[in-house]
Order: structure tokens, then sequence, then C-alpha cells
């Protein structure tokens, strides 16, 4: 099982491989899950909304499942799987299996349809962790579940959940936040967005769940050991380029309402890294073959080194 220690630096969440008839291509899959274990990141994890979690039937799930472990104990990486459902049976269905194949965390959000009054918060994480006990658990938090969970409310899971040893923070929740980072750090390990090293590594970020990861490992663990060093200056142009690369370079996939999973593919594509397709489950749009030209492009006129693996 993870450990407190390991959960820590830009863990590869990646995107599934399709075919054309947007079937698993476990191959490419394989092969791409092989990269990141080579490229030595901290770890691997499937089934966050690059992974499409929510576009997965089980049966899909458990072949996503069975690849990534096996691909990440080949290759020594630690594993987590994504776990979320939109109610708690699918999600300890998902955690039983995840368990039983050999992962070493897993990750829950927030159950996503309806918003969950609060007095179930906790007993709902509490709930999935006794369905697999020792399981270390990641919470992806995020307001597509309705709900931000207060500071309060990350105390109660805590005190209740000792299995909870770190959380993803997206944009809008407690942890995204200078001063809510702080007081997170002192329950578990807070991740989140890597354009946040400067602002949110003094209060203690120590991760992030990463599709930049892929656009160039090297350049990415390196920020990394510049983040844990504390050498500020030093980052601080590291992220002045990630900044301009997301909201420059990346501009027009957004403009065209391409998000998460569309974004990280052709993020993971622009310098051949990931080998997957630019295809994603609708009804979301895909990035196109002329965006991923474009975006090739003005890495080579902005950001060259983002190219050079």
């Amino acid at each position: 099982m993870l450990k407190k220690e390991q959960m820590i630096g830009p863990w590869a969440g990646l995107p599934i491989a399709w075919k054309e008839d947007y079937s698993f291509d476990e191959k490419t899959y394989r092969e791409d899950v092989a990269s990141c274990c080579e490229a030595r990141v901290p770890g691997v994890y499937t089934g966050g909304t690059t992974g499409e979690f929510y576009a997965l039937e089980f049966d899909e799930f458990k072949a996503v499942t069975d690849a990534t472990i096996a691909e990440c104990r080949n290759g020594n990486t630690p594993v987590m799987i994504g776990c979320s459902s939109t109610f708690t049976l699918g999600v300890i269905k998902r955690a039983r299996y995840a368990m039983e194949k050999g992962a070493d965390a897993i990750q829950v959000a927030l159950p996503f349809w309806m918003d969950v009054p609060d007095r179930c918060v906790v007993d709902f994480f509490a709930e999935v962790s006794e369905s697999v006990p020792g399981m270390p658990i990641s919470i992806y938090e995020t307001l597509r579940a309705k709900k931000a969970i207060s500071i309060e409310q990350h105390k109660a899971i805590k005190q209740r959940v000792p299995a909870v040893i770190s959380v993803k923070s997206n944009e809008g929740t407690v942890g995204a936040t200078p001063e809510g980072c702080a007081e997170l750090s002192k329950l578990y390990n807070v991740f989140s967005s890597e354009t946040q090293l400067i602002e949110l590594g003094p209060s203690g970020l120590i991760g992030s769940c990463s599709s930049l990861v892929y656009q160039n490992p090297r350049l990415l663990l390196h920020m990394y050991e510049l983040l844990y060093a504390k050498k500020w200056e030093e980052l601080k142009p590291w992220m002045d380029k990630l900044n301009r690369l997301v909201f420059e370079g990346l501009k027009p996939c957004f403009d065209a309402d391409c998000v998460d999973s569309a974004i990280d593919r052709l993020i993971g594509l622009s310098a051949g890294f990931l080998k997957t397709s630019l295809l994603c489950r609708g009804p979301y749009p895909p990035c196109t073959p002329e965006m991923l030209d474009g975006f090739r492009n003005w890495l080579r006129n902005n950001m060259p080194e983002f190219l050079e693996l």
C-alpha cells in the first residue's frame, strides 16, 4: 500500500487510448503507461477526468485497471486507481476491484449528479474506506461535485478516515488557496495544478495529478526538484513558461470548447511522449489534428525546449 511520503510530485494522470470505434486500445494504452514508468514519474493513476471515468462501463473500468496495474508493476511504479461514481455502491464496487487487483491507492470524488448534503460527506468517505480496509485514499475535490469541502469537514474526514493521505484540490476548492493549502497540509498531502507551484509551494503544496508531466517529464520533474528545494527564484521563470503555455499556447483549444481529456491528449502527443489518439468520448469534443499542429508550431516558435524529450 502507498505510504504518505510516496504521494508526492507529478503523478501522470493518463488519458485512455481509444480506437476509431471508441473501444479500448489496450496495446497503445499499455505503451503510454510504460513510457511514464520509464520516465521515472513518482506515480501513475487513471480514472480521473483525463481518464474519462464518467464515460466508462464497469467492464471497461476493469480492463483499464488491469492494464494500468500490470504495466506499473512491470515498471516498479506506484499506481492509483480512480474509483469515482455517481453513487456510493458504484464507488465501492470499483474500489474493491482496484484493491483486489493490487492498486497502491484509490482516488475518490464526491458523487456528482446531485449535491451531497453536508451531513453525508464524512459518512461517504468512511463507508468507502470501510469497504477496502487499509487502502490509502486520495480525495478528488472538484466543484463539478457541486460542493467545496470545508476545512472543518476535512478535519472530520481525517479524524474518522485515517486512510485519506492526500487531496487533489481544484480551482474553487479550499486547498487551491495559500491559506487553505497550509491548513490542509497539516492533515494530508495537497495536490493542485502545476501552474500553482510558486503560489502554493510555500504553503505546503507537494504534488499534482499531471498532464504537463507527459508534455516533457524531464522538465517537469526538474521543476519539482526546485519546489522541494524551495528555490523560488529559479522556479518562477518555469512557472511563467507553464502559465504562458496553458493560457496562450492552448487558448485555441479552450476557445473551441475542448477541456480536460481532450486538452491532455493534445499535450501528450505534442512532443510525441504519448501514443494515444486525440479521440475522447462524446458529447465532449476532441481537439483536432489542426489544433495539434498549431500547438506544435506554437511550441517551436516560443518554447522549443518542451519538444525536446
